[in-house]
C-alpha cells in the first residue's frame, strides 16, 4: 500500500494505493491456487528513469487475437469496458471511442463486440528498461464501521483538514494532538490506518446512513511501508502479508503494540465527508472506475483512456489468485505506480474486494491496444 493518490473521489494529490504494493509486501513463493480468468473476471521492478515523458520501448503492433488468453476473453464486457472507459482519450483514439458508443447504443452481441475490437486496435507490449517482469497490485474502495462519537473500540478520530496543515509533524505527533482539525466521524485505529492507505472510503454508521470520506490532505511525510518491517520483526511470516494479515494483527494487538508499528509509517491523510451516493470510486481521469476492469498507471507512460491488455500470473502471498489477464482501461494513477509495465487494479467496493486486493502482487504483462491507422 502507499499513500492516497490523487483522483479517486476526484480529490487532489493522494489516491487509493494497492494493499500489498504499497504496504511493500515482503513477498515468498507459496503454491499458486488454480488458475482464474480476470474478465469474469516478480519481482519489485527497478524503478525507471528518463526525460520526459516517454510511453515505453515497444515492439510492432499485432492482431488482438494475438494477445494470450484473447480467445477465452469476455469480449463484450471487455468492449463495455473500453466504451465506459474511454471519454479521456485524445485525437484518433477520442474519434474511435465515439464509434464504439454509437455501437453499444445498438445493443451489440458478443460477436459484435469482438469484431468491432479486433477491427479497430492493434497490440503493442510495454517493456521495462532492464527487460524484468512488471507488477500487478490491486485497490479497492474500503468501506468501515464509524461513530459519531469515541468509545473503547472506536477511539481514532477522522480528522477533516487542520488549519495549521503546515505545522501538524508527522503521525505520532497528529496523534498527540498537534492539528488543529474538526473530528468527522470515530473509528477503529487499525481500520483509520487503512482508510489512510486507501485515501477513501465509506463510513458506516449504526444507524445506517453511509458518509464517503474522501481525501482533503496530507502531512507531507513520505509513505513507509509497514509489512515488510513486520516480517521482519517475525510478527507475520514473509509470505503472509497481505492486508487482511496486516489489519488482524494490527486488531488483535490494539493499543500500545500497534500504535507502535503504525507510527513506522509518518504519513497522515486527513478528510472531507459528504452523503454516499452508492456509486464506484472516480478515479483521476475523472471517470467512475468500472471494478475488475480499470487500472491505476504511470501517467507519464500512459495516457488516461488508453486500452491496455494485462497478464498477470503467479501471486506469491497466501491466499492470491493464481492470475489476471484481459482488458483493462487506464483511468486512475498512484504515487506508488512508476514505470511502464506497472498497474494497481480496481477490484471494487467493500470486504471482500478488500481482501482479494490485499493478496494481489503478481508478476505483469502489459499492452497497449492502439487504435488502427
Amino acid at each position: 500500500m502507499s499513500a492516497a493518490r490523487p483522483g479517486i473521489d476526484g480529490r487532489g494529490a493522494a489516491r487509493l494505493i494497492a494493499l500489498s504494493a504499497l504496504l511493500f509486501v515482503a513477498a515468498c513463493a507459496s503454491t499458486p491456487p488454480p488458475r482464474v480468468q480476470l474478465p469474469t473476471p516478480g519481482p519489485e521492478p527497478r524503478p525507471e528513469t528518463g526525460p520526459g515523458p516517454r510511453p515505453y520501448v515497444s515492439v510492432a503492433g499485432a492482431s488482438l487475437s494475438t494477445l494470450p488468453g484473447w480467445a477465452e476473453e469476455d469480449h463484450l464486457a471487455a468492449f463495455h469496458a473500453y466504451v465506459a472507459g474511454c471519454g479521456p482519450a485524445k485525437g484518433a483514439a477520442d474519434v474511435l471511442c465515439r464509434r464504439g458508443r454509437d455501437l453499444a447504443a445498438q445493443r451489440p452481441s458478443p460477436s459484435d463486440a469482438r469484431a468491432f475490437l479486433e477491427a479497430n486496435f492493434v497490440a503493442t507490449e510495454a517493456r521495462t528498461d532492464d527487460g524484468r517482469s512488471g507488477l500487478l497490485t490491486a485497490y479497492f474502495a474500503p468501506e468501515y464501521p464509524a461513530r459519531r462519537s469515541p468509545d473503547a473500540e472506536f477511539d481514532a478520530p477522522v480528522l477533516g483538514r487542520p488549519t495549521n496543515l503546515s505545522e501538524v509533524g508527522d503521525r505520532a505527533a497528529i496523534e498527540a494532538g498537534s492539528a488543529r482539525s474538526s473530528v468527522l466521524a470515530w473509528m477503529r485505529a487499525e481500520d483509520l490506518f487503512f482508510l489512510q492507505i486507501q485515501g477513501s472510503g465509506v463510513l458506516t454508521f449504526p444507524d445506517g446512513e453511509r458518509t464517503r470520506a474522501a481525501y482533503a490532505a496530507d502531512n507531507g511525510a513520505k509513505f513507509v511501508g509497514i509489512a515488510r518491517p513486520m516480517a521482519e520483526r517475525g510478527l507475520l511470516p514473509r509470505n503472509g502479508t497481505s492486508g487482511d494479515a496486516i489489519r488482524g494483527w494490527l486488531s488483535a494487538h490494539r493499543g500500545p503494540e500497534a500504535r507502535e508499528v503504525m507510527a513506522l509509517n509518518p504519513r497522515y491523510i486527513f478528510f472531507t465527508a459528504s452523503p454516499d451516493d452508492g456509486k464506484e470510486a472516480t478515479g483521476a481521469a475523472g471517470v467512475p472506475l468500472p471494478a475488475r476492469r480499470s487500472v491505476a498507471v504511470d501517467p507519464s507512460r500512459w495516457s488516461y483512456g488508453d486500452a491496455v491488455w494485462i497478464e498477470a500470473d503467479g501471486g506469491n502471498l497466501i491466499g492470491a489468485r493464481a492470475s489476471y489477464r484481459g482488458l483493462v482501461m487506464a483511468l486512475d494513477t498512484g504515487s506508488a505506480i512508476r514505470g511502464s509495465v506497472r498497474a494497481d487494479l480496481y477490484i471494487g467496493r467493500g470486504d471482500a474486494a478488500g481482501q482479494e486486493a490485499g493478496a494481489v502482487r503478481h508478476p505483469l504483462r502489459m499492452w497497449r491496444l492502439i487504435p488502427k491507422g
